[in-house]
């Protein structure tokens, strides 16, 4: 039951109302394997750094069951570097630096060791990426999902339409469904979405939750109330890791399984913005995920009687 992970693995520096770091690790691909690690093993990880990318945090993720041999290491580059700061509210931000450094020259090669890969984690990237991957895989995975951006939908539109069709599930905000669709409803918006290829979507909504859409089928599922989110960065590729990890650990690729992996996609998103970075992703253990699953379970269980 592998799963492959491509993305980005990256350092980040942020700065929120609540603090301040000047480099840490972050990458898509990072947050959603040490999500996805939980819940199965291998992740099959596919991605590039640089000569400065520590080797603990190699190790670190070698230990969880995360497999390397699909990200190449280049000896004379930086890896890739973002800069941030976040506003009060902390839903939106300014991206302060943006050094793509190895990320220029990313042209991923899917190891033979991968090949049998039954699920497919397409972070956030260029879209001739994403398609690139996918056509390498000599066996089309159980599932394939897809993260994506509206900087994509804005320079390269044709090509992110082509790999579309290429996709099951497809994972945007809301603001980005919007953009995709030329919908405000967000209902209208996961229609015409779903025609372009898609069998599912899941539209985030930050702090209001997320939603799954599925022909006519819709479920919502509540973000946790928290006392601080100190840090947003990475929540969505946690949230992606969460949710694909439960998907390959239990094989079930139905719209009801789907719908406890938005749980436990929240679930795992609700721990990454306690601390900067993925160091609160490293801390936690599988007693305290069943807890929080059960804070969202409490959350949304009631009974009611109509008189």
């Amino acid at each position: 039951m592998s799963l492959i992970v491509v993305g980005t693995m990256a350092f980040d520096a942020i700065e929120t109302p609540f603090g301040k770091t000047d480099r840490i690790i972050g990458g898509s691909a990072t947050y959603a394997a040490y999500a996805a690690s939980n819940f199965v093993k291998p992740i099959e990880q596919v991605s590039i750094v640089g000569f400065d990318f520590p080797k603990e945090e190699m190790d670190e993720l070698s230990k969880r069951g995360v497999r390397l041999e699909g990200v190449e290491v280049v000896a004379d580059k930086k890896s890739f570097f973002w800069s941030g700061r976040y506003h009060l509210d902390m839903n939106s931000r300014d991206t302060l630096v943006t050094d793509l450094n190895v990320l220029l020259d990313f042209d991923p090669v899917i190891p033979e060791s991968y090949q049998d890969a039954e699920f497919l984690m397409l972070g956030n990237l260029d879209p001739r990426i994403q398609k690139k991957v996918i056509t390498q895989l000599k066996k089309r995975p159980k599932l394939i999902v897809m993260d994506t951006m509206n900087f994509w939908m804005e320079s390269s539109m044709p090509e992110l339409e082509d790999v579309l069709k290429m996709v099951d599930v497809l994972m945007v905000n809301d603001s980005e469904a919007r953009q995709l669709s030329a919908q405000f409803s967000l209902v209208k918006a996961a229609k015409e979405i779903m025609k372009m290829g898609p069998k599912y979507l899941i539209i985030k909504k930050g702090e209001h939750g997320a939603l799954l859409f599925h022909e006519d089928k819709v479920f919502f599922a509540p973000a946790l109330p928290l006392d601080e989110v100190f840090d947003p960065t990475g929540a969505g590729d946690t949230f992606a890791g969460g949710f694909i990890g439960h998907i390959a650990h239990t094989k079930d690729i139905s719209f009801e399984n789907m719908k406890t992996g938005i749980i436990v996609g929240s679930a795992m998103a609700s721990f990454c913005v306690e601390k900067f970075g993925p160091e609160r992703l490293k801390e936690i253990k599988r007693a305290d995920i069943d807890a929080r699953i059960q804070q969202f379970v409490n959350l949304v269980n009631f009974d009611i009687e109509l008189v």
